[in-house]
């Protein structure tokens, strides 16, 4: 009696049953990947043995057998989405596990993907060395900072020197020394450079710069004029950026002093009344943090409904320290900046489809398949976010727009420097949407699930509402913010907008597709304003000087 074989004795296991609609995955069109681990949908770095390599094969080829009768259907949407797959999908996904369970070969593929990988962390490793060098210094503080980073991420010592070296020749940058702590007495410069500096200002008022005209490049030309008069570069960027802020903002409040948030744990205040009515899932407005504002103007109510039926909260006035010096922070989160923030309203949960159909009834066809009208919307770029904004603010005179960076940081985590909106609990999934054990990303966490493979239902998770209850700020989907990706600039801001151009413009909060490092309330990302994805929405703020 001849024996089968192994493979086709093997059944795949509750967890391989892949999801039967190619839409809600997208390890099915990996077939022909060069990754032969990804073909197999395979994580390498978990060393997956040969039984489970023939699992993943099996369970594949179950899943492709089911679609070959798609082949009489040829017209059908399915069938022009899998195209050729239908033929050839077997062939590649034998001929992968063939060579997974051959030792010799999948040392070699091993190898070669230990290279890749190595040369990928390379590369992101200078992205974050250009970040730090956008001044074209670099402080030994944060070459060590970038060191440490480095090797965390798998990196030696000398590969993280040898990149700090070339970006440094790169960007013409150079390392400097600390500046010497001025003695008590001492001014704050000769009356030369007080005068000089005066005229600088003199200059910069003439000039009648506003933050909208100030690039990189008009940046660095008025610089240089302050060096030019004996003002040095760094006192020179910090006068400029003061005239930006007071153009913009008008005179600027005194700034908090750059601190560990996590340092000063926040004193107790008395708990402030809830709203008369508040929502089902939306958490009454909290106690009032330290830095933030006591009490709001009578003027000012602490919640009003937008014309789309979205919930605007009261954001007080306070301040906070953005940015992280945490052990796990990335480079672009330094480095820390004191923050001076005025009141403003932002929407409770991120704009959902119903919301957004009213603007445009035709983005419906672009719901991700299964999602609802309380969804999130996706697959909206910056520029039609701002035009949403636009849109609704004709419904009603109020002026809506994309929260500042600064402005989506504090509303996520107030002032008490917690790492998430809820707080500091980690691998919790109960408080946030991100890729569980139901997602089929390599990076998934296994051990967690959250209940939605995708998307979920604005307000799904109450426990993971901010201080001032606001709802879905870490995970579901990323939100575009109005800056355009700049490196924080370490001195005290009021109000800022840190970049009003650029390459790349900021999302923030991650996704159902992320990691639960990166649904950190400090975590920053960023994409061309043209971008749009299944993993990235927005949410609204508005100014509060026309609230009734």
């Amino acid at each position: 009696m001849s024996s089968t074989s192994p493979v086709l004795d093997v059944q795949p296991k509750p967890s391989l049953e892949f999801p039967d609609d190619p839409l809600k995955w997208e390890g099915w069109s990996k077939y022909k990947a060069d990754n032969l681990y990804e073909r197999l949908c395979l994580d390498p770095r978990a060393k997956p043995g040969d039984e489970q390599i023939q699992q993943h094969c099996t369970a594949l080829l179950q899943w492709w057998q089911k679609k070959v009768r798609l082949k009489n259907q040829p017209n059908t949407p399915m069938t022009q989405l899998l195209g050729r797959g239908i033929d050839e999908a077997p062939q590649h996904l034998v001929q992968a596990r063939m060579q997974l369970l051959d030792p010799a070969r999948r040392r070699e593929v091993d190898d070669e993907l230990a290279a890749h990988a190595q040369q990928e962390t390379l590369a992101e490793f200078s992205k974050y060395v250009a970040f730090s060098l956008a001044r074209r210094v670099l402080t030994a503080e944060a070459e060590a900072n970038l060191s440490e980073f480095g090797q965390r991420n798998g990196l030696t010592e000398e590969q993280t020197r040898a990149c700090i070296e070339e970006e440094l020749k790169r960007h013409k940058a150079k390392r400097v020394a600390p500046a010497p702590t001025p003695a008590p007495e001492a001014a704050l410069g000769t009356e030369a450079t007080a005068e000089a500096e005066k005229e600088f200002k003199y200059i910069l008022r003439l000039s009648k710069l506003d933050l909208g005209d100030a690039t990189l490049l008009v940046r660095r030309v008025f610089v240089t004029i302050a060096e030019s008069m004996g003002i040095n570069f760094e006192r020179g960027e910090h006068l400029l950026e003061e005239y930006l802020d007071q153009a913009e903002f008008g005179s600027a409040t005194p700034a908090p002093s750059i601190r560990d948030p996590r340092a000063h744990p926040p004193v107790p205040h008395a708990v402030q009344p809830a709203p008369a009515k508040p929502t089902p899932t939306a958490p009454a407005i909290p106690p009032v943090q330290p830095g933030m504002s006591s009490a709001a103007p009578a003027r000012s109510p602490a919640e009003f409904v937008s014309p789309t039926g979205a919930a605007m909260v009261l954001i007080p006035a306070g301040e906070f320290v953005m940015g992280s010096d945490a052990h796990d922070a990335a480079p672009n989160e330094q480095p820390l900046t004191p923050v001076t923030l005025s009141e403003f309203y932002m929407s409770r949960h991120p704009v959902t489809n119903a919301e957004y159909e009213q603007f445009d009834p035709s983005h419906k066809r672009k719901r991700l398949s299964g999602a609802g009208p309380n969804h999130p919307v996706v697959y909206v770029s910056s520029l039609e976010a701002l035009k949403y904004c636009q849109w609704l603010g004709q419904k009603d005179g109020k002026t809506y727009r994309l929260p500042t960076e600064a402005e989506w940081e504090y509303a996520a985590r107030g002032a008490d420097g917690r790492k998430y909106p809820w707080g500091n609990q980690e691998h919790r999934g109960d408080f946030a949407n991100f890729a569980d054990a139901s997602t089929t990303f390599p990076w998934r966490d296994p051990k967690l699930h959250d209940g939605y493979p995708e998307t979920s239902p604005i307000g799904a998770f109450p426990l993971g509402a901010s201080v001032f209850g606001l709802e879905d700020m870490a995970g579901n989907v990323w939100e575009w913010c109005l800056d355009f990706y700049h490196p924080l600039p370490g001195v005290p801001k009021r109000n800022p907008r840190f970049g009003s151009v650029g390459a790349a413009r900021v999302y923030r909060g991650g996704s159902w597709k992320s990691r639960f490092t990166n649904l950190r309330t400090k975590a920053r990302s960023s994409d061309a304003a043209n971008f749009a994805s299944t993993d990235v929405g927005f949410r609204v703020a508005c100014a509060n000087d026309l609230i009734e």
